[in-house]
């Protein structure tokens, strides 16, 4: 390629960046006046836990009643505020009423409309005694703080495909930064995710099934809160795609998503990768899934809940 026709590509790519960056700024814009009224309306506001979801392939399949997977917690929590009337964003997950497996049964639906890897449908009655999970990467630890009296069934599903391996060697698709993105955040969990920047594909795959929202509202999506991901305007089609918020300004997001947990150590490796960069897909520049990959790799090598 001549010099001519690399400051060509580069310039295509900035300018192709920068249409995505303005696309999701539009969307942030018209996202954050209502997340604003419904999150921090005065001093405080009661969040109900309830049920939600975020960010993977606009490709994935419908509601079509897989939205139902487990009974919806009762637990309540709060946003406080400063004297200044700033919002305190949360550090960790809020109480919730402890509950019984017995109680609770977990609803699984077969989904093979997506790129997918299968390992079978976790168990109804969820382990109720998890309190974390680990992710153990090419860089090192992070460990996340969980809570199955809050998400039972999401918790119930990450512990069953960590046992099942099938996190080992997955590769994180996507880093979504606000130069390019808007947004702040690690995502992962696509099983046939290739990372490289040029698979159309990346950010559509799942495990082969999917199951309802839960914990929508239980907290703002402030930096080292996990939450699971979906196609952006579906409900109940949660699966093995999850993502970590990296930065406070992500509480701009309308509450939706399901909370999974927050960050308890392993943060600073993710800061230190995203200073490396990222690997802009041009086949994917609207963000409806693989692009902008880390451009220092980030892979699983396993994950464990206990």
């Amino acid at each position: 390629m001549s010099g001519d026709d690399r400051q060509n590509e580069e310039d295509r790519q900035k300018e192709l960046a920068r249409e995505h960056k303005e696309r999701q700024a539009k969307r942030a814009a018209e996202q954050s006046a209502k997340a604003r009224r419904n999150t921090f309306i005065g001093a405080a506001v009661a969040v109900v836990v309830v049920a939600g979801g975020i960010f993977a392939a606009t490709t994935l399949v419908g509601n079509d009643g897989a939205s139902n997977a487990a009974a919806q917690p009762s637990a309540s929590a709060s946003a406080s505020a400063s004297p200044s009337g700033t919002p305190v964003l949360p550090t960790a997950l809020p109480s919730s009423t402890p509950r019984k497996a017995s109680d609770i049964t977990c609803t699984y639906k077969r989904d093979n409309s997506v790129p997918h890897k299968f390992v079978g449908l976790p168990p109804k009655k969820p382990n109720m005694k998890l309190s974390t999970m680990t992710i153990k990467t090419n860089h090192g630890d992070i460990v996340i703080d969980v809570d199955p009296n809050a998400t039972p069934c999401s918790v119930n599903s990450m512990a069953f495909l960590a046992k099942k391996g099938f996190y080992e060697g997955n590769r994180c698709h996507r880093l979504a930064k606000p130069e390019t993105s808007g947004l702040y955040l690690l995502q992962c969990g696509d099983p046939q995710a290739k990372a490289d920047g040029k698979n159309k594909t990346d950010g559509q795959g799942n495990a082969g099934y999917v199951f309802g929202d839960e914990a929508v509202d239980v907290m703002p999506y402030s930096r080292g809160v996990v939450f699971l991901t979906q196609p952006l305007d579906a409900a109940g089609q949660n699966s093995s795609q999850f993502a970590i918020s990296l930065s406070d300004e992500n509480t701009q997001l309308e509450q939706v998503y399901s909370v999974l947990g927050v960050v308890k150590s392993g943060l600073e490796i993710i800061d230190k990768v995203a200073e490396g960069g990222v690997i802009v897909n041009p086949d994917d520049i609207t963000g409806d899934g693989g692009s902008t990959a880390p451009k220092i790799p980030v892979i699983i090598k396993k994950v464990i809940l206990k």
